[in-house]
């Protein structure tokens, strides 16, 4: 097996990302990327040699001091100033993995030769990637266009010897990083500093994150509510692929296949049903996850697309002989996917908390808050209020963050994306509802141990085993905190195979 990813113009996609994170691969550039870059390098620098007339973001101030001529002895000054003055996050610090994702993504981004970056700087980005040398970055400060640009700012610092990085578990300032390794400060040239900020590597590391987790979660979101359904005693006509065959929405005729193979073999289904309907909860999971689904895959294929692209600003054509300035680093394109993504996910939550309401409430068999001896035993009542207080933050998270614009860069940067901030509520989203669906599970399993002897499926059995190991039979109160934060650490462990 090949330890390496090597960058070059190849589509990268979600199901590489996610075999170079498992497998912890090292990057390396491609030939062709190298001669992508150098030549692009090359071309700049002759371009300036003889270069009279301003070109934004090489011979100008930035902004809305795009008209300020700087002479070419300050070129090199003018990027470090640049990376400097925009290092300005704020609030937490955004999670590691998310910062190695950056890295992929910019060092991706850089490598098609339209940047204009030194060789140099492109492999102190792959050195850091190979080595664990993670930047610390700030969640707050980026607009969603013109880049992420206080994000990549402080991504960019250490190459400068400058700010700090998180290597081998310690935060250290990078000076002290740059003497471990023996490396010395990059130099950066004309345009290096405004093609490293430049760029959306923020909101497309949150955006791949999220997604990776997305398809587990909602994998899990089906396997869940189905041990929900056979808990509740619920039907399987719902499930019948008729229905869906006439209503034929992929993600709806995903769903509804999969929750029939996870019940091949069920006692539990099969047994005569006194009741004609079950609620909606159970019954139109095909039809709520799916739908959840299918903005999972349009989301997938708008980052797929982002990942693959040149978003920083101004874009340098060799073969053309021009070197244009437009606008690639905008997020809008991100913002509203990161959007859709979040309401998608937090309906996931929403519909896992309404089953876990009906397994409590005493109906179908099952006894009150699903505990012998309720009055004297309060059960499973209060993680229900944990769910549900849990989903009202998911739908005020859901509120869009790609229909508010704030005027920056006195008036020249007048419409933003604040797609950045659309992906740090997707992440507290898709946070929150692993918590939704480990609360969901924890009353599942408790109520399907009421129908006993009768047995779900093989592969129902053999998932509730596991889990057992890690979440007791509830008996009787307990502190059930433990067993949440169990039930967490439970569908972590738990991997799917991306397709």
């Amino acid at each position: 097996m090949d330890h390496y990813h090597y960058i070059s113009s190849d589509v990268l996609s979600l199901e590489t990302i996610n075999q170079i994170l498992l497998e912890n691969k090292s990057l390396a550039l491609s030939e062709e990327a190298k001669v992508n870059i150098q030549k692009c390098r090359d071309y700049l620098d002759k371009k300036m040699q003889s270069q009279t007339d301003p070109i934004y973001g090489i011979n100008t101030g930035f902004g809305s001091l795009c008209n300020v001529k700087i002479s070419n002895e300050n070129l090199s000054q003018l990027q470090e100033n640049l990376v400097k003055s925009h290092a300005c996050g704020t609030g937490e610090e955004v999670p590691n993995a998310i910062v190695k994702l950056m890295l992929l993504l910019k060092i991706q981004s850089l490598s098609y030769g339209n940047s204009g970056v030194q060789l140099e700087t492109v492999e102190r980005l792959i050195a850091f990637f190979n080595h664990d040398v993670l930047p610390v970055i700030y969640t707050q400060g980026s607009l969603g266009a013109s880049g992420d640009l206080a994000p990549l700012a402080h991504l960019s610092l250490p190459l400068l010897g400058e700010g700090e990085v998180y290597f081998e578990g310690k935060k250290v300032h990078s000076k002290e990083l740059l003497a471990h390794f023996n490396w010395k400060p990059i130099v950066l040239q004309s345009k290096e500093g405004l093609a490293l900020l430049n760029g959306t590597q923020f909101m497309s590391a949150y955006g791949v994150h999220i997604l990776l987790k997305s398809y587990q979660l909602c994998y899990l979101a089906d396997l869940i509510g189905t041990i929900s359904l056979e808990g509740f005693d619920g039907r399987i006509d719902p499930f019948n692929e008729l229905i869906h065959l006439v209503r034929p929405h992929k993600g709806q005729i995903e769903t509804a296949q999969r929750i029939i193979d996870f019940l091949e073999g069920s006692q539990i289904i099969n047994q005569k049903k006194t009741h004609v309907q079950d609620p909606y909860s159970f019954r139109c999971m095909p039809q709520v996850h799916g739908a959840s689904k299918d903005a999972m895959d349009y989301v997938r294929r708008v980052f797929r697309t982002e990942i693959n692209s040149v978003t920083d600003n101004p874009n340098i054509f060799v073969g053309e002989d021009t070197i244009v300035s437009g606008g690639n680093f905008h997020g809008q394109p991100l913002a509203l996917a990161l959007d859709f993504l979040g309401i998608a996910l937090a309906e996931l939550g929403s519909i896992s908390e309404r089953r876990t309401y009906q397994l409590i409430s005493g109906l179908r068999g099952l006894p009150a808050f699903l505990v012998d001896n309720p009055g004297l035993n309060s059960g499973f009542m209060i993680p229900q209020y944990t769910a549900a207080s849990i989903v009202s933050q998911n739908k005020q998270l859901a509120t869009p963050a790609s229909i508010d614009s704030i005027v920056s860069s006195n008036g020249q940067e007048d419409h933003v994306s604040m797609g950045a901030n659309a992906a740090t509520k997707c992440l507290k989203i898709i946070e929150n509802l692993e918590r939704i669906l480990a609360i969901e599970l924890m009353n599942a399993s408790q109520a399907i141990e009421f129908r006993r002897p009768l047995k779900s499926s093989e592969f129902i059995e053999q998932f509730l085993k596991s889990y057992r190991t890690e979440v007791p039979f509830v008996k009787e109160d307990r502190i059930l905190h433990y067993d949440i934060e169990n039930s967490i650490a439970f569908l972590r462990s738990f991997e799917i195979e991306l397709n």
